[in-house]
């Protein structure tokens, strides 16, 4: 079994191997992880070449996060089946595709394929990278082992948009898809090397039904939650698309418990410590791909920043994660993992409060400081929940819980660039209407330059160009505003269910011994 190669494993490549393991799993996860951010700063770039609407372009993120999502609960199934080095490597094979098509697509369709391609391989890889570190350090060093995992997960979507602003500035938008492949190149003969190869002798089945059931639901919700704006909350498309989400997740639970092989083991969410962390880590998801989605769409479009501008003002966050990952792994072994990760979401929660006064006066480091006290939050919150929520179940439940865990993070970073996508709009167009609503009255700006006109009419003067120019610009700065307070008002709303997340991370505290025990050991 599994257990049994990477005993043998370690007693060939002595105390190293735990970190020959946790290298072989950083080089692949690095590159893939970073892949679910590193377009967000293409965007107006690839939105320009294709003539894709913002709702479309959006697809490019939420596309790779749905098919990461659903492929990781098939991570178990293919490491039984496989082995690790086989799931892995085939895993990277398969990302490097998806990544040579995205470079390579003549159309909008394909490039939404090539990111579905590559989604689909980070999510088989990610639970197999989290079980293979957390198997291989001993129970006392884990949440060392979730540090150095999450360094990983969340090290790569925080240093992702800078080097994918630096490549688009230089080159163009297409080269940040062939950032990946070198990587998955290196990790493809380090996994041949130090993964185990055993699987187990019978084949499980795969719960094909539930997998579809759960892709189409994820599919319809996100295809329905982008388009109601668009076409209308009310409209027969939204509506049904809705419908066909809420049958596709009733389905997918009945399936669930009914199968003797569930890509989803319910049993896990019996444990309702396990249930706190998993609504933890879905509002941890909104929040990380969320906020990493907003704030180089806000310094582009409100402040005129350069592709690389924007990835640069992450940058610093991404240095000051490499320092706080280490001792917030090291503090979550000493420190119950419930007190870490209130800590962090109030701090993150902080950092995107201050994010809602930003306007287009905000300077570049007053910004980057404040996602720098974003990614502090985040920083604490990684390593604890994934240690305190595996640590929770019993052994035999450890991969589905690590699969179930990153699932539901990534679920709540698919459905949050879609929310934070939809709400940004909303918004928006409501300030933009109120603002021009404003201009109807006797005392308006718009008023006061139509008598300008009329007076410069009166008096011979040709001043009515000046004037429709000046209409121009008053039309361009109401959108401007408007567009302003929307993010504003986005921001604030990541504050407010981060704050909102503190409830489910209190009950994730452990559990208190029976009142005798705790006088007896007194």
């Amino acid at each position: 079994m599994t257990h049994v190669a990477y005993e043998t494993l370690s007693a060939r490549y002595g105390a190293a191997y735990k970190w020959y393991v946790s290298a072989t799993v950083l080089v692949g996860l690095i590159a893939m992880v970073a892949s679910a951010t590193i377009v967000n700063v293409a965007m107006p770039d690839i939105m320009g070449e294709f003539g894709m609407g913002q709702d479309q372009a959006q697809w490019l993120s939420t596309a790779f996060l749905a098919s990461m999502t659903a492929a990781m609960l098939a991570a178990t199934w293919a490491v039984q089946s496989f082995g690790s080095r086989t799931a892995y490597i085939a895993a990277l094979a398969a990302f490097s595709a998806g990544s040579i098509l995205g470079a390579m697509s003549p159309n909008d369709t394909l490039l939404i394929i090539a990111r579905i391609i590559q989604g689909a391989a980070a999510g088989v890889a990610q639970p197999l990278g989290m079980v293979s570190i957390f198997q291989v350090f001993p129970a006392n060093r884990r949440g060392t082992a979730m540090g150095i995992y999450g360094m990983g997960v969340i090290l790569a979507p925080a240093l992702g948009p800078t080097l994918g602003g630096i490549l688009i500035d230089n080159y163009s938008w297409r080269y940040v898809f062939l950032l990946g492949p070198p990587f998955c190149i290196i990790g493809i003969p380090l996994a041949a090397l130090f993964l185990p190869t055993s699987r187990k002798m019978n084949r499980p089945p795969f719960d094909w039904p539930g997998f579809i059931l759960l892709s189409l639901g994820i599919a319809a919700f996100l295809a329905g939650l982008s388009n109601g704006q668009r076409m209308g909350w009310d409209s027969t498309f939204v509506s049904g698309a809705f419908s066909l989400a809420a049958a596709s997740l009733l389905g997918f639970l009945f399936q669930e418990q009914r199968t003797l092989t569930p890509i989803l083991a319910l049993e896990v969410y019996h444990n309702l410590r396990f249930a706190a962390a998993s609504a933890v880590a879905f509002i941890l998801g909104i929040g990380l791909y969320g906020s990493t989605y907003l704030v180089p769409l806000f310094v582009q479009t409100i402040q005129g920043y350069t592709p690389t501008e924007s990835g640069l003002l992450l940058m610093p966050a991404g240095i000051v994660l490499g320092f706080v990952f280490p001792l917030s792994g090291r503090l979550s072994d000493r420190i119950p993992p419930h007190v870490l990760i209130i800590a962090g979401l109030a701090v993150f929660g902080i950092s995107n409060f201050l994010m809602s006064h930003a306007d287009t006066s905000t300077g570049f480091w007053t910004f980057a400081g404040w996602v720098v006290v974003g990614r502090i939050g985040l920083g604490f919150i990684l390593p604890s929940l994934n240690g305190g929520a595996l640590r929770v179940l019993d052994h035999h439940l450890l991969s589905h819980g690590a699969g179930a865990i990153n699932f539901i993070r990534q679920l709540g970073g698919a459905i949050g660039v879609d929310l934070l996508s939809v709400y940004l709009e909303r918004h928006t167009t409501f300030h933009a209407a109120e603002l021009n609503a404003m201009q109807t009255g006797t005392h308006t700006a718009a008023t006061t330059l139509n008598r300008i006109a009329t007076a410069l009419n009166r008096a011979g003067l040709t001043g009515q160009i000046k004037v429709d120019e000046a209409h121009r610009f008053l039309s361009r700065m109401i959108e401007a505003q408007a567009s302003i307070m929307g993010f504003r008002e986005s921001f604030l709303f990541v504050a407010a269910i981060f704050f909102a997340a503190l409830v489910p991370a209190w009950y994730m505290q452990p559990k208190r011994p029976p009142r005798q025990n705790r006088q007896e050991a007194g």
